[in-house]
């Protein structure tokens, strides 16, 4: 099921969405975009924390979980659990698995087969789509 058509526990019209979030944030959780890579300022992000929706503020992936890709994107290798979906994003000639928060449905960005053990994966998620909340 697309996220277009499946409801989610948070939901907002269009216009709230727009009133929520900034233009960039709009145009990467709810357009499907991708920010700018290096742009985004959690990608420095060391403290002990969980990084959390910017649409809805569910707690998506903690501090530990976060790896350098050496991508310009903030990287994770496992996300909490029931945080995030996936469905296959076939956009830019090209399939990749497309991840979204689980709670509102907002675009984070795309999971990939190289990340670190013990996973293997590699949560490429826009910055901008994301909040960090210290302990």
């Amino acid at each position: 099921m697309d996220t277009q058509t499946r409801t989610y526990p948070v939901t907002f019209t269009d216009a709230e969405w727009r009133q929520r979030l900034t233009p960039e944030q709009y145009r990467v959780m709810r357009a499907h975009g991708t920010e700018r890579p290096g742009s985004c300022a959690l990608l420095a992000e060391k403290r002990a924390g969980s990084f959390t929706c910017a649409g809805c503020d569910k707690p998506l992936f903690r501090s530990g979980r976060k790896f350098e890709s050496g991508t310009g994107w903030p990287s994770f290798d496992d996300p909490l659990e029931g945080a995030v979906e996936t469905t296959t994003d076939r956009s830019h000639g090209m399939v990749r698995t497309e991840v979204h928060c689980a709670t509102c449905g907002s675009h984070l960005g795309h999971v990939f087969p190289d990340g670190p053990p013990p996973s293997h994966l590699r949560y490429c998620i826009n910055g901008v789509a994301m909040n960090f909340q210290p302990d």
